[in-house]
């Protein structure tokens, strides 16, 4: 745990003295809850109630601002549960990150009401691992891992939708690997999981399809041998015996208009609550925003609610938040699924709060709690918003980054943004956690507005007032990084 949780939630306190045992964890920093004192009054009057303690695994000071501004947080508690380096940085264990969460639990004096997370794998499947343990709500972990396992997913999707693109596996042991047969140049290589399109490669030929095997079989056990753990605690269907984690996946490549689709399962029935436009920088496949709600046709977007509904279905999800992405080309009126995550996108939280009012965030604590989420619209202060990605498109060194007071000071300056930093001061880009495999994220920029024109001067004049620099290499809003 981190050392500042203290500054987050009152109920904590410095543990280190029972936690000597506890592998991988330091005592120094670690800290227990104690059960917290005293009732608190519901925002909307009523009889006075407890608060509920949340758990939530990974828990970031970016998310708790938005998991505070949820309805109804004031009865809330919000807890952390395991630190972000812990569950992303290097090879991880799942039985040891397991130890020192229910450590963490089993230790608690109050009750445990709900157990969280909205990040990928290995929160996403410790979510349901700890939940079968303190009787929490959750969907199963065979639904989670048939939509973390790119593979396992893909096979679900046949039997439910047509509106896939053309896979198949590759062999990374074979000495002159090759396409798998039917399929041709150019598509997409990757592990059956990764984080954040880590070791994920576009290839126009078989030399650049040599080189990616390459390198996918050098690190995709990083990821790929925790996953075969969580694989082991499931009875596998016949076409996935013997598949395990550390599997390569060749899809055909999409093109069109990519757009992420965010709903939830509550009692078996399937809601969707947005739809969002994701737009990359010119000439690449890595993001520069995410956009709510989506300007596509509405028929088209009641086709993405039915496809939706039909693989998540398929998936048998319950209790959970989902958000799919998808390619539509206009040309061909063709819609194709890209991926399923089996948990709504935090990068979304402030859009959804921009525009109707409540974050994401929201559904997933209601669905913890055994709540029908329900839908708000059009309830926020901005008609649109939109998540920027300021990236640097080669390596380095950042400076200049600017502390949370100057952070604050920008935010304050330009109304309807908010501004979150993704390296620290004098950190080279190459070793931050969590990049694709062609740019790197230097800053988050979410902004409201009322036009699409509005929000993109926002996110310049953001960018002018981070006066980022690289290694030497002028200030950031004076170059094409900013597109």
């Amino acid at each position: 745990m981190p050392g500042g949780c203290s500054r987050l939630c009152p109920g904590f306190v410095p543990a280190w003295p029972w936690l000597r045992g506890v592998v991988g964890l330091d005592p120094r920093t670690a800290c227990l809850v104690r059960q917290p004192t005293g009732p608190v009054r519901p925002q909307d009057g009523g009889d006075t109630v407890s608060k509920r303690n949340i758990f939530v695994i990974g828990l970031s000071d970016a998310n708790l601002r938005t998991l505070e501004t949820v309805p109804d947080a004031v009865q809330y508690r919000f807890l952390p549960l395991l630190t972000l380096d812990e569950l992303q940085v290097g090879e991880v264990s799942v039985p040891d990150l397991l130890e020192k969460a229910q450590y963490v639990l089993d230790a608690f004096d109050g009750t445990i009401d709900a157990i969280v997370g909205y990040w990928d794998f290995p929160v996403s499947t410790l979510v349901p691992l700890l939940a079968e343990r303190y009787g929490t709500r959750s969907t199963s972990l065979e639904s989670i891992v048939k939509c973390e396992h790119k593979y396992w997913s893909r096979l679900e999707q046949e039997k439910a939708v047509k509106e896939h693109p053309r896979f198949g596996r590759v062999d990374l042991s074979a000495s002159d690997p090759r396409p798998p047969e039917g399929m041709s140049f150019p598509m997409w290589l990757k592990p059956a999981l990764s984080y954040s399109s880590e070791l994920a490669f576009g290839v126009k030929n078989q030399e650049e399809f040599g080189a990616a095997v390459a390198e996918i079989r050098d690190g995709i056990s990083r990821v790929g041998r925790p996953f075969d753990h969580i694989l082991d605690q499931l009875d596998l269907p016949p076409e996935m015996e013997g598949v395990g984690g550390q599997v390569c996946l060749a899809e055909e490549s999409l093109t069109g208009i990519q757009v992420a689709v965010e709903g939830y399962v509550h009692n078996g029935e399937v809601t969707v609550y947005g739809v969002l436009d994701s737009i990359n920088y010119p000439d690449s496949s890595s993001f520069l925003r995410h956009q709510y709600p989506s300007t596509l046709p509405a028929p088209v977007v009641q086709r993405l609610h039915d496809v939706s509904q039909r693989v998540i279905k398929q998936i048998g999800m319950d209790s959970a938040t989902f958000s799919i992405e998808y390619f539509y080309d206009p040309g061909a009126d063709a819609l194709n699924l890209l991926e399923i995550n089996p948990r709504h996108s935090q990068s979304h939280a402030e859009l959804f709060e921009y525009v109707d009012g409540v974050p994401n965030h929201h559904h997933m604590i209601s669905l913890a709690l055994d709540k029908d989420p329900g839908v708000t619209r059009s309830a926020g202060p901005y008609r649109v918003a939109a998540k920027w990605y300021y990236r640097w498109f080669a390596d380095g060194v950042v400076h200049g980054v600017p502390d949370q007071e100057a952070v604050r000071r920008i935010e304050r300056e330009i109304p309807g943004v908010r501004v979150d930093m993704v390296p620290e001061e004098g950190q080279r880009l190459s070793r931050m956690p969590e990049q694709d495999s062609y740019s790197f994220e230097v800053a988050h920029i979410f902004t409201g507005g009322d036009s699409e024109e509005e929000m993109r001067e926002k996110f310049d004049r953001c960018v002018a007032s981070l006066h980022l620099a690289f290694d030497g290499i002028p200030p950031a809003g004076q170059d094409s990084t900013t597109a």
